[in-house]
């Protein structure tokens, strides 16, 4: 079995680059030592804006072929290099194997869905007729790419939504910089050897593990024309405040809920509601946080969902038993495991779980916890969620929409007017029916309203953020 190697170099302007070793990668399961990377200065950042938009007319020039060909490479690339990207996840992101090697894999989705999306970047005719002082007028609308773009994306999938971000810019012809998470940069760095290879423009891609109060130059700058983050909402909001007139696509927080009915089988609910609750420990703005099940229904579901969390294993990330690994570190077990006590103090009832493991804990299931605790309102990110019963759908519907975001919610009911209700009602980005809000499909628009984003993701919806539309008018004499 492959590990890290002792250390990586960052890349500046397409070629690698090691000023330094000061950044610390960590083994998220023993806190040992794992790799050491470089952190770029701001003088490195600097560098990279300027190469990324010195690159902008050759990236814009790129023929749609060869981005589809530079796409497709990384996915070749990233096949052979399955098991060694899976293994370093599962290292550096504390990630259970067996979601290492599935992330890996969404990572190969993405890239191919970019490469086939790359050559359908179309535009329009317009028709100018529709006025008499028209006559003689035609339009023509096409797609251009913004230009140079920054991207910050967060600890947790620290392979596919750099995909996310990367490959649509490639798609679209936007060369880029990207500062991945502290946390969890390796895996960014390996698709930056692999990038290296794939015959973009000199200047094109830059990946720089940096400070984050030197990363909001990414916000700052004006030479990039596009801020792309993926990470917590207070961040984000203040990245926006400071960009100035630049794009900015904020992909943020969540709380998400998930409604079962009577109709539903409660064995299948179970499972996917496990899955969608536990799995990444939690560490997913998509992990189901709350539960609210029909009174009638609502023992025997509890029933089954305790019986599968405590069936969960903990241990090991490498271990191929372990669905359960340690959270990003064990300040944020220390955080999750408060507020399971804040809950249970003021009256909510635990279920089952909340052992702490080091920086890991069991799979915890509560029930009556207050509206204003942070376990109901705030965004766990942790193997932890909460269990309520309900009476009326269009009462739950309400409950579920009862927090500052909006980003996923589940349905689990045969009813098709209720679904259509779910659907019409809900201030969500996305409502899955008969699954969690859990679940994702790397070409499906994803984002949120409210405080969980401004922005939709999935290969074709960042083309069309990272693209800007230009009318040509012909007029005949």
């Amino acid at each position: 079995m492959t590990t890290l190697r002792a250390s990586y170099p960052m890349w500046l302007a397409g070629e690698p680059a090691t000023p330094n070793l000061d950044l610390e990668v960590r083994d998220k399961h023993d806190g040992s030592l794992a790799a050491r990377v470089p952190l770029a200065s701001p003088a490195d950042l600097d560098a990279a804006i300027e190469a990324a938009w010195s690159a902008r007319r050759a990236m814009r020039e790129l023929p749609a072929y060869a981005r589809r060909d530079a796409l497709s490479h990384v996915v070749r690339q990233v096949e052979a290099r399955r098991e060694e990207l899976a293994i370093g996840l599962a290292i550096e992101a504390g990630k259970p194997l067996v979601h290492a090697d599935g992330e890996v894999g969404r990572l190969i989705d993405t890239f191919r869905i970019a490469a086939e999306e790359a050559t359908r970047i179309g535009g329009e005719t317009l028709p100018l007729d529709v006025t008499p002082r028209a006559a003689g007028y035609r339009g023509r609308v096409e797609r251009f790419p913004v230009g140079a773009c920054g991207f910050v994306t967060p600890f947790n999938f620290p392979l596919n939504l750099v995909a996310h971000k990367v490959a649509p810019a490639i798609a679209a012809g936007c060369p880029f910089v990207l500062k991945p998470a502290s946390a969890t940069p390796v895996g960014a760095l390996v698709l930056g050897e692999i990038l290296a290879e794939a015959g973009l423009p000199r200047g094109a891609f830059s990946i720089l593990p940096a400070r984050r109060l030197d990363a909001e130059v990414l916000a700052r700058d004006p030479r990039l024309a596009l801020l792309s983050f993926t990470g917590s909402s207070e961040v984000g909001w203040r990245l926006r405040d400071v960009a100035g007139t630049k794009r900015v696509s904020l992909e943020l927080g969540g709380n998400a809920a998930v409604i079962v009915e009577p109709s539903w089988d409660l064995d299948d609910a179970a499972a996917r509601i496990t899955f969608g609750a536990f799995y990444q420990s939690g560490q997913s703005c998509i992990s189901v946080q709350r539960v609210f099940a029909h009174e009638s229904v609502f023992d025997a579901l509890v029933a089954r969902l305790v019986a599968r969390a405590e069936a969960l294993v903990v241990g090991p990330p490498l271990d191929p038993h372990t669905f359960l690994g340690p959270l990003v570190s064990a300040k944020e077990a220390d955080r999750v495991e408060r507020w399971i006590a804040s809950a249970v103090a003021r009256g909510a009832r635990l279920l089952c779980g909340g052992e702490r493991r080091g920086a890991a804990l069991t799979a915890a299931w509560l029930t009556g916890v207050p509206d204003d605790e942070p376990l109901s309102r705030e965004e766990a990110f942790g193997p932890v969620a909460i269990l309520e019963p309900y009476s009326d759908f269009s009462a739950a519907l309400a409950r579920v929409d009862a927090t500052r975001f909006g980003l996923q919610a589940g349905v689990f009911t045969r009813d098709l007017y209720r679904a259509e209700q779910a659907f019409r009602e809900l201030e969500v980005g996305g409502v899955i029916i008969g699954d969690v809000p859990s679940f994702r499909v790397d070409n499906m628009p994803y984002g949120g309203v409210r405080d969980s984003g401004n922005a939709r993701e999935g290969v074709r919806y960042a083309i069309e953020e990272m693209t800007e539309r230009r009318l040509m008018v012909v007029r005949t004499p």
